[in-house]
């Protein structure tokens, strides 16, 4: 297994599964955005994108389906939910819902905010689109208040994917996120060994 990654991308949700799940993986960390810095990059992933997962003959780019993969593919884990189990549903809808609805509005923060250059930038553009995020993270407190965990009363993938929301929340300074129940639940995910080992490895490259 290979796995491109960039520091501190939506990668690093596949980063974190694979090292959870104790697999052998390739770890190849390019620079962000590495359309820009490595052309050669697009005759892996012509999006120019990461991640980029290579299993085989198995090519994904996706970071909450690499996480799905992984966990059907390589298990039986606990970090999946299989269909048979009640909160099957959920799991999946915070798989997709971690990137489609979290993820998508602090990309545009980001790259308004930080990533353009100083004349292209749009304080207007990253503030709605910051507003526009905490308006659905609404979901992931309300849903930690009696729980520990997104679903299924454990650590899954789906606690990977929505987390690594925070993390980029965190990163862009969107400090209103971190509420007491989510502050909970975020200090028992950074404290899983997966978790810290993910981060030596995203730091460390």
């Amino acid at each position: 297994m290979k796995l491109y990654h960039c520091q501190g991308a939506r990668s690093l949700r596949c980063v974190w599964a694979l090292e959870e799940m104790g697999l052998d993986y390739e770890l190849v960390t390019l620079q962000f955005p590495p359309r820009v810095f490595d052309k050669a990059y697009k005759e892996v992933n012509p999006l120019g994108t990461v991640p980029c997962f290579i299993d085989g003959d198995v090519t994904m780019t996706e970071s909450a389906g690499i996480c799905e993969y992984l966990g059907v593919r390589y298990g039986p884990t606990p970090l999946a939910v299989s269909p048979d189990e009640k909160e099957y549903g959920a799991y999946l809808n915070w798989l997709h819902r971690s990137d489609a609805t979290l993820t998508f509005p602090q990309t545009l923060v980001f790259r308004y905010s930080a990533l353009e250059p100083e004349e292209r930038r749009q304080p207007q553009v990253a503030e709605d689109y910051r507003k526009w995020f905490l308006g659905r993270w609404r979901a992931v407190e309300a849903a930690l208040e009696a729980r520990d965990y997104l679903c299924a009363d454990r650590f899954t993938m789906a606690d990977i994917c929505v987390g690594y929301a925070l993390y980029f929340a965190n990163t862009l300074g969107i400090t209103e996120a971190m509420s007491p129940n989510v502050k909970d639940w975020w200090d028992r995910l950074t404290g899983r060994k997966g978790f810290q080992r993910s981060i030596a490895k995203d730091t460390n490259q």
